[in-house]
């Protein structure tokens, strides 16, 4: 009887697991088809920035290239929480190749994320570990948070480098419909990857300018004109990267516990099965022991 009920207790447990780990998955899915309109309008806005920066410079071409040190500063966008697989293993990793195909003589490193910051703990290379977003409506308190840390590296003529490390996922993935990846993910199907975007210097991927005959007109002089645009580009962009990151997380979360949930039901269906079959035990047992009995109460019924 105690093999049973261990036995059932432990299935019992695997139920429950199985029950919050699927709550879970569909928090992530929730969370990713929410993402998946809130990102293309930000990438509109943020090509169209883009647009409007390769038509000024067209004509209002920079006097003096912008004013560089030899510091790096690489921003990590990792994982709030867990449940991600290797999410946050594969940013560590597009560091290094970076840092090997781009050496600097003293990189610094900013990450965003509890769990990718849990990595980085002791590392000297980090100056800041930030909090990251559980869901898009936290990334406005981590932009804050991530302007305060950048904040203390700017100096006057001076701008280093920033390049960011983020997750994006395939722009035709099927996340971006509303699909489950169990459902609509077939094997070598696009999966978010880890890129380089260059924040600072700003502009250093531009969109083919429109050509016009006549210059833009301006109300502001050119370097203010300038000045506001890239204040706008910084905005946007870093709003994009933290959607596309957030929803790169919540795919390889969905992803994770798919997996997972999987095998759960693998083994809750094995210790199903070995339940019955002690149970079947119990109950021959059960027969066995009210036959002897019968036996010794009924003289002459054993044959």
């Amino acid at each position: 009887m105690s093999r049973r009920r261990e036995t059932e207790q432990h299935l019992r447990s695997l139920q429950e697991i199985s029950s919050i780990m699927d709550s879970m998955k569909m928090l992530a899915l929730l969370e990713t088809r929410k993402l998946g309109r809130l990102l293309p309008a930000q990438q509109q806005v943020v090509d169209s920035i883009k647009a409007v920066a390769a038509d000024f410079h067209h004509f209002y071409p920079p006097r003096q290239p912008l004013t560089q040190d030899s510091r790096h500063i690489y921003l990590l966008m990792g994982s709030q929480r867990g449940f991600c697989g290797d999410f946050n293993e594969t940013v560590l990793k597009a560091l290094e190749t970076a840092l090997k195909s781009n050496p600097s003589p003293s990189p610094f490193l900013i990450a965003v994320g509890r769990k990718l910051c849990l990595k980085l703990e002791g590392d000297p290379r980090a100056v800041a570990l930030l909090e990251g977003a559980n869901m898009a409506e936290e990334i406005e308190e981590v932009l804050s948070r991530l302007v305060n840390a950048l904040d203390q590296f700017r100096e006057p003529e001076t701008l280093p480098p920033v390049t960011l490390l983020h997750h994006r996922t395939h722009p035709h993935h099927p996340t971006t419909q509303g699909l489950e990846p169990s459902s609509a993910n077939p094997k070598g199907s696009p999966q978010p990857e880890v890129q380089l975007t260059p924040l600072l210097p700003p502009f250093q991927e531009l969109l083919p300018p429109i050509q016009f005959a006549s210059p833009p007109l301006l109300n502001l002089s050119s370097q203010n004109f300038f000045t506001e645009l890239v204040d706008h580009y910084l905005f946007a962009t870093l709003h994009e990267i933290c959607y596309a990151s957030l929803m790169a997380e919540n795919y390889h979360r969905m992803q994770h516990l798919e997996g997972a949930i999987h095998r759960l039901e693998e083994k809750i269906a094995n210790l199903a099965l070995k339940s019955n079959t002690l149970r079947q035990e119990e109950i021959i047992e059960e027969i066995e022991v009210i036959l002897l009995s019968a036996e010794t109460m009924i003289p002459g019924l054993s044959p």
